[in-house]
């Protein structure tokens, strides 16, 4: 037998069984990780060059860039996406 197949309901995270309120926040800061990389591979930035850009150690964009969101808050992550010159903003959907 297959495994069963699940429509999404259209965020991955409440799908995985997150509350509501923690898959919004998750996304968000999904979402803002997914634009820095991006920042830093459309300007072919090195690690270091992007520490300097957003005010953090390598060490720190390394973890940036490798995905590893549990080590940032949403607040952080909003003010590395400032440091990068990105106007975040949040729009509330009825």
């Amino acid at each position: 037998m297959g495994e069963e197949i699940f429509n999404s309901s259209g965020n991955v995270f409440i799908d995985l069984g997150f509350s509501p309120d923690e898959a919004a926040v998750l996304i968000m800061r999904a979402d803002l990780m997914a634009d820095l990389r991006k920042f830093i591979k459309a300007r072919k930035l090195t690690q270091a060059k992007a520490a300097e850009i957003l005010g953090v150690s390598q060490s720190r964009v390394s973890d940036l860039v490798r995905g590893k969101w549990d080590r940032f808050s949403l607040e952080m992550l909003i003010t590395l996406a400032t440091r990068a010159g990105k106007r975040v903003s949040l729009r509330i959907a009825a």
